[in-house]
Parts: C-alpha cells; structure tokens; sequence
C-alpha cells in the first residue's frame, strides 16, 4: 500500500480525502467535554496554514520551528510545513530559552509556529539574546499584542480552503528531507537529525504491518509523548496510514482520567512511564488486604507462566479464568477496556516490568529504534511477545553485526545525515551502515536483543566494562527508589546516587538490604558498593534529564562531584 506515495502530506491527504465525514481529532477542553474534529475539518485547517506559508513565498527546504504542546494544531501545521516544501523543526515546549539559542543559530529557521505566549516569550528572550529575527511568527492562542509586528493569530487566518498545494505536493520526493529532529542531547549538545519522507513513510509501512490485525472501526490512539519527540512523531504518520482516531492528552498529570475517556486500543510511551506504573502498582497493593493481595499475586504467577508458554495444570486454567474477571478485566478497565497494546521505546525496558504487564494482561511491545533510523529498527509483535529481547527487524530495514557485536543499520529509514554536521555523519554512517552504538544478538528466533551500549559504558579500573543502565533498571524496580543513577568509571567499585520516592518511609537499612537483593544478580564488578540519597529528583526544569526522559549523566556528575567523590 505504501509504495504509491512519495511523501507524507500525500499519504494525509489521501487518507482525509477517503475518510472525510469520519471523527479524527480529539481533545478534552478545560471542563473535561471532549472536543472532536473531522477529517475533513483536519484537512481544512491544513490547507488554511499552508496557504499562509505559501502566500511568504519561501525558499525551497527553508526551516520553520514548530513549538506546541500535543493538539489537533500541531499536526496541521506540521504536515502544512512540509507541503509547501519546507523542512518542519519541532522542539520541546519544555526547552528553556539558552535550549533555543542553539536551535536558532544551528537551524536558521525563517519562521516560527507556537502554541502560547509564554512558549513564544521564552523563544523571543532566545532570540534577542542571538540575534535572530523572524520572517513570520503563527501563534494558535490569541493575546493582547502591540508589540510584535510580524505576528499573526491562527484565528486571522482566512477558511480560503483552495487546493492549490495538490500540485506542489506532487513534486516531492521520497527522498526530500521532511524535518530535522534534536537529539536529546544526553551526550552534549543536540544534533539535528535530517529525516526524509520516504525514511519515515518505510517506518510506517513497517508499522502497518505490526499492527493491522487489530481491527476496530473506530481504532483510537492515544498520544501523549511530546510530538517533537522522533518516535511519537513517526507514531503520528502511523495514525494516519491506519485511518486511526487520534486522542491528545496535554500533561502528565491528566494522562489517566484522559486515558478513561479516550479508551485507546494503542498507547506509546517511553520506559519510564511503564516503570512507574509498575512501582504505583506495588505501592497500591501494599494498602490493599491480604486477599486481594494473593489475588493480584497469583495472577502475576499464573499470568507469567501462560506468557513464557509454560503448561498450566486443569486447576491452574480455571483459576487463571476466574482471575481473567477478576483482576485483569480491572486493569484493563483503568485503562479504558480497550487497550490492545502499549508499545515501548525510546531506551530499554526492564524484562522484569514487560513481564508484570503482560501477566496483568497489559500486552506491552517493546521495540528499538534511534532518531537517526526514523526512529523504529525493529518491535515485537502482538502474536510473540518477547520482553527481554526488541523484536523482530521491520520490514525495510537491514541490519547486522560488526565484530563487536555493534548494531550496524541500513536502509531507507536512514537519516539523511546530521545538519550542518558532515564530521558527526561521516562518523555515524560509514559504508552506508548507521553504526548505532548499540551491542546486540539475535536470538533463535532471529528477535533483536540489546545487550549493552558502546557510548554510555562506565570503564571500571580493573577494565571491566558495565551498562550503568542495566543497574539503574534494577534499583527502580523497588517503589521506595524513584530515581537512580551509577557512577564507577575508573574506580574499583560502583556507587549510586538515589532518589527516593516522596511517600517513601524507608531506612537506610532498608535501602540497604534492598540493594543486596540487587547485587545477587549482578557480577562482581557490577555491585553496588555504596550510595547516597539526594532531595532533588532528576527532571527536565533542573536540567538533569532530557526531555525524553533520560537522564544527563554528565549534568548530574557535575552538579554532584562532591557527593560522588565522597563514595570513593
């Protein structure tokens, strides 16, 4: 079905041509109402801000910056961007303004789309301070302005609903860069990946693939990940090619009441979303009886057994039946009843919480993927779920071995390379194979298993090279610790900065004895020797996490030298 189209307004337009009169777009307004759009009404706003583009008259592969939290406006203006020929820059609305100094002088975007103003005074304090001046600036929400001259309200904008972008559409091509997306910048300084059409419409293809056994007339996708983010971005485009519905959630702290209104068939997140579901789970059954406890734990045992195709005994089946009704379909039901799968990516997942989930009858995919490859390398599938390993490669897309087991990927889906960064690409992709940085194996069953991670490896003094990340995933496995991160380079042990959970009434001791269940399944050079509390959690204001979640390793070892001196 893919082939047909050689860009991405393309693939929209022909979708919201065939399904026009059918509900789209949804969002819950301030009062919880859920305010729904049509695909024809997706379409009309589309047209109407690429005819605003148009009527600028912008050079072919101009940039203009996309800043919006996730709504029906976003991708309106996203795909309006690139059918005018122009390349889309998202970026986090939870960028501080030093954040966008860098984008703006890397990216010279000639113009700016955003949500609100406060998002538009933080990018303009950016500005002033580079320099920078804008052509044009498109804001969603109105406010009272007099002072900014080249600012235009989406409410101005005339309903001229002319199709006249049908013809520039037909002029680009498969391999025509659509947008630059940022890394999240764990290592140092974002680097704007190029990303094609055909590079995200082949992750798609593959994507339609995995998921078109779920049939439902009103599939509905939940989506809460920022769509700055490559994978929620490429998630966007799947919604489309499947005719999806597409329900926006705004903040975290909304997600679950919007998830019982929205009840997805499919919702995509990161790890520590699952992670933290989890932890709230054990802390949940903690307050619970000892009934319902044994209840929620021998569906956990039974669950686990049915899912690694363990045979259940007569009497195992009927228990599990009746814990089918009595635990799972509660689960579900917290989630809307509906969910088909939850799907994972954007770093690893714990097999130990894939395992949980899926024992509940939460079935959760984890796939593997980086910016650089539009993002998905490969995922698990809805029939074979194998949570310690990433799945199966996605049809497209190549992928072997070096000597060291690093994962080398090629195809289609390959970034075009990195922007204004012909050093850092040429380090990247060498022959034509992406050298990810990953370690991996294929299993029997030709399933992707990562197994450690050439750049974020701490280096012990006895050489012995260990995954901080594989230690940090066990430690927030307790629902005491909240958030974890491990130090060792050059040393002869590992110590450990924790943050513990704000309802936690844990000792020392306890942490402690915690940490030497821990360190049973660890190897020598991997155990935690010592650790350390800290009050202040990682997050995104503090700069001590990127805004996909991952923790900046080297901004928290600055930040907390003297700490971590103090454990060797």
């Amino acid at each position: 079905m893919m082939n047909k189209f050689n860009n991405l307004p393309e693939l929209f337009y022909f979708q919201a041509d065939k399904n026009e009169n059918n509900q789209h777009l949804l969002k819950l307004d301030s009062n919880n109402q859920v305010i729904s759009m049509s695909w024809l009404e997706t379409k009309n706003l589309t047209t109407k801000i690429h005819n605003f583009l148009a009527n600028k008259y912008l050079g072919e592969l101009e940039r203009v910056l996309l800043v919006s939290e996730n709504r029906p406006e976003w991708m309106a203006s996203d795909i309006a961007i690139m059918s005018n020929k122009l390349i889309c820059v998202p970026n986090y609305t939870t960028y501080t303004s030093r954040d966008f100094e860098h984008i703006l002088n890397d990216s010279q975007p000639v113009g700016l789309i955003v949500s609100n103003k406060n998002l538009l005074q933080t990018i303009l304090t950016a500005s002033e301070k580079v320099k920078y001046n804008f052509k044009f600036i498109l804001c969603f929400d109105y406010f009272e302005n007099n002072l900014i001259s080249n600012l235009v309200f989406l409410n101005d904008l005339t309903d001229d609903n002319n199709d006249n972008n049908r013809e520039k559409i037909k002029e680009i091509k498969r391999k025509d860069p659509a947008c630059i997306i940022y890394t999240s910048g764990t290592q140092g300084l974002p680097k704007g990946v190029i990303l094609s059409h055909g590079g995200i419409l082949s992750n798609c293809e593959g994507a339609y693939e995995l998921l078109k056994t779920i049939k439902s007339p009103d599939l509905t996708f939940l989506t809460w990940l920022p769509l700055s983010h490559s994978y929620e971005h490429a998630v966007q485009f799947v919604q489309i090619i499947l005719e999806a519905k597409v329900f926006y959630n705004k903040s975290i702290e909304t997600l679950l009441p919007t998830v019982k209104i929205a009840q997805p068939h499919i919702m995509t997140a990161v790890p520590r979303f699952y992670n933290n579901l989890h932890a709230k789970m054990k802390i949940n059954l903690k307050n619970q009886s000892n009934f319902k406890q044994n209840l929620f734990n021998k569906t956990i045992q039974l669950g686990t057994k049915k899912f690694k195709n363990n045979k259940l005994s007569f009497s195992e089946n009927i228990i599990n039946l009746i814990l089918d009704k009595l635990v799972r379909k509660k689960v579900k039901n917290n989630f809307g009843g509906r969910l088909e799968a939850f799907i994972s990516g954007g770093g690893p997942l714990d097999s130990q919480v894939g395992e949980a989930l899926n024992a509940l009858g939460l079935k959760t995919l984890q796939g593997y993927g980086l910016t650089e490859t539009s993002p998905v390398v490969s995922c698990n599938l809805l029939n074979k779920v194998k949570v310690d390993t990433v799945g199966p490669i996605f049809p497209g897309v190549e992928v072997k071995l070096a000597e060291d087991g690093e994962i080398l990927v090629k195809g289609e889906n390959l970034m075009l390379g990195y922007w204004n960064n012909k050093e850092a690409t040429e380090q990247t992709i060498k022959d034509g194979w992406l050298h990810t940085g990953d370690i991996g194996e294929f299993d029997e069953d030709n399933y992707l298993k990562i197994t450690d991670r050439k750049k974020d490896i701490i280096v012990s003094l006895g050489g012995d090279n260990i995954a901080p990340s594989k230690i940090e995933n066990l430690l927030t496995l307790s629902p005491e610790i909240e958030q974890a991160c491990v130090f060792g380079e050059q040393k002869n042990y590992i110590a450990a900065l924790l943050v513990l959970n704000s309802e936690s009434k844990s000792s020392d001791e306890d942490i402690q004895r915690y940490i030497d269940e821990v360190n049973k399944d660890l190897t020598q050079p991997e155990k935690i020797k010592k650790f350390i509390f800290i009050d202040e959690p990682f997050s995104i204001e503090n700069n001590l996490m990127t805004p996909t979640m991952k923790v900046r390793r080297h901004e928290v070892q600055k930040k907390y030298q003297n700490q971590i001196d103090q454990l060797f």
